[in-house]
């Protein structure tokens, strides 16, 4: 095995187990942010709120990382082509895929906070008809209230649940802000921080890209001619 092959494969083994690591972070890093968003519980059964999405995702996006990673790793300690190019493969797709999120999220930035806003929109509007169960344990874990504000309630001649204030509600001080406003801030800088993360993870991966086909070129021509 000639020096450019052997350096193309330990640099790989190591690029990919700091990706592995990053990976496992990406991990770790979504499941403290779903133990701090907590859990809501509606009619007795309980789920995740809204803002629990973006955890998720990156939850999701950790796991798909340290297996493509691990994919690499194998391949370059054993120095097989077979899954060297797999590992290849692999992730030229999830930079693709990461590449167009990133590019649908600043391109519709706009329409996604709108979307973002309907899901309160939504969530007010079938308050009455369960009861208020949902808008509440939106409220309590966004600590927020109504839609727009304390005089969505208000205006509809009712008084203010315990979901909206810190405290007494008796003092206009301890009560919260506008749901959607609260909701559409968090998911915008919650996904302006993933598109900066994908950017990081687009240019690394394409590091990754190039060296595991090098290194699965130099291994198939190194094999190629053994055979002679």
């Amino acid at each position: 095995m000639d020096c450019g092959t052997s350096l193309a494969k330990y640099i790989l083994f190591i690029f990919n187990t700091i990706v592995s690591v990053i990976g496992i972070l990406s991990i770790v890093y979504g499941v403290l942010i779903l133990r701090s968003i907590g859990t809501i519980e509606v009619n007795g059964q309980v789920g995740f709120p809204p803002q629990a999405l973006m955890p998720i995702v990156l939850i999701g996006l950790g796991s798909i990382v340290v297996f493509i990673s691990f994919l690499g790793c194998c391949g370059a300690i054993r120095e097989s082509v077979c899954m060297t190019m797999s590992y290849a493969v692999f992730l030229l797709i999830l930079l693709i895929l990461q590449l167009t999120i990133v590019v649908l999220l600043y391109t519709n930035k706009d329409k996604f906070e709108d979307a973002m806003g309907k899901v309160i929109d939504q969530a007010w509007d079938s308050r009455e008809a369960r009861e208020g169960g949902v808008f509440d344990a939106i409220q309590k874990s966004l600590k927020c209230c109504g839609r727009a504000s304390s005089a969505d309630y208000l205006i509809n001649l009712q008084t203010l649940p315990e979901s909206c204030c810190e405290g007494s509600c008796l003092n206009p001080a301890n009560i919260y802000g506008g749901c959607r406003a609260k909701f559409v801030d968090f998911m915008s800088v919650s996904t302006d921080n993933a598109k900066y993360v994908a950017i990081g993870l687009i240019g690394v991966e394409l590091v990754g890209f190039i060296f595991a086909c090098c290194l699965a070129n130099n291994v198939r021509n190194y094999k190629r001619r053994n055979a002679y």
